[in-house]
């Protein structure tokens, strides 16, 4: 089972200092779900760091359950609890101009689908999904526009493999995760041709769900990872996915914002 971290990123915030920069661009806000506040800190921490030298003026938004774990299992009612508190608390903070970003997946997508669906306020729900992006999808945005080049990275060569999260597959796309992660100059990312990584949520910690999370994992993306290099960066967005390639590949991975954070050069 993956280890809590000692200190949770809600207790860490009020006592880290994040690097500052004179705010050149626009305000966002940053969702830091139950993974990265439990498990994940570091790329709490490194999203935070990342987003404010580039410019960004962060806000976090800590403490709340994104109801993914309710979801998966089936607890709907008790899901909908977690949904409707999330959207009474973003409602009013989010906008086209002030996005809602998320590091994991599973959770910040969940505003674009059950969320709709379960939401008391289906209005505000709807607004929400319209402002929730994957860090990814808007820091691709941003180079897209120039507000981000190359210039701020290093120009050290590096070779990353991607996998990329079911939950991104679906309700978003491959191509932002590979675009940022493209930015700096020598870096050569590739995409991981793999299926699902086979945890799942919680489906490969079970018992009786283990050997065929296992099984799941050795079709294609255990050997693509265990044929990498070892100086290869692995990169995984999701929680499950890092953990399980853990497991199953025996290789660190880590998440493309952290990669990001450790590429900067100001």
């Amino acid at each position: 089972l993956p280890k809590l971290a000692p200190r949770t990123f809600q207790h860490k915030a009020s006592r880290r200092k994040a690097n500052e920069r004179s705010i050149t661009k626009q305000k966002i806000v940053l969702f830091v779900d139950e993974f990265c506040n439990y498990y994940d800190v570091t790329v709490a921490e490194d999203a935070q760091d990342l987003l404010t030298i580039l410019g960004y003026e962060v806000q976090l938004i800590m403490g709340l359950d994104s109801a993914r774990a309710l979801l998966s299992k089936g607890f709907l009612e008790e899901a909908k609890v977690e949904i409707d508190a999330n959207i009474n608390t973003l409602k009013d903070l989010v906008s086209i101009g002030i996005p809602l970003l998320g590091l994991e997946p599973s959770a910040i997508l969940g505003f674009r689908d059950e969320y709709i669906r379960l939401a008391t306020d289906k209005k505000a729900a709807v607004k929400l999904s319209n402002c929730a992006f994957l860090v990814e999808e808007f820091l691709a945005s941003e180079i897209e526009k120039g507000n981000i080049d190359a210039t701020v990275f290093t120009s050290e060569e590096k070779k990353i493999k991607i996998h990329v999260h079911c939950h991104q597959k679906a309700l978003s796309n491959t191509k932002v995760t590979f675009d940022v992660l493209n930015l700096p100059l020598n870096y050569k990312p590739t995409i991981i041709n793999a299926g699902c990584c086979g945890m799942a949520g919680s489906f490969g910690y079970e018992k009786e769900h283990y050997e065929v999370s296992m099984a799941i994992g050795e079709q294609r993306l255990f050997p693509a990872v265990r044929k990498s290099a070892e100086n290869t960066i692995i990169v995984a967005n999701g929680t499950s996915c890092r953990h399980q390639i853990k497991e199953g590949a025996m290789r660190l991975s880590k998440h493309p914002i952290s990669v990001l954070r450790e590429a900067l050069i100001i």
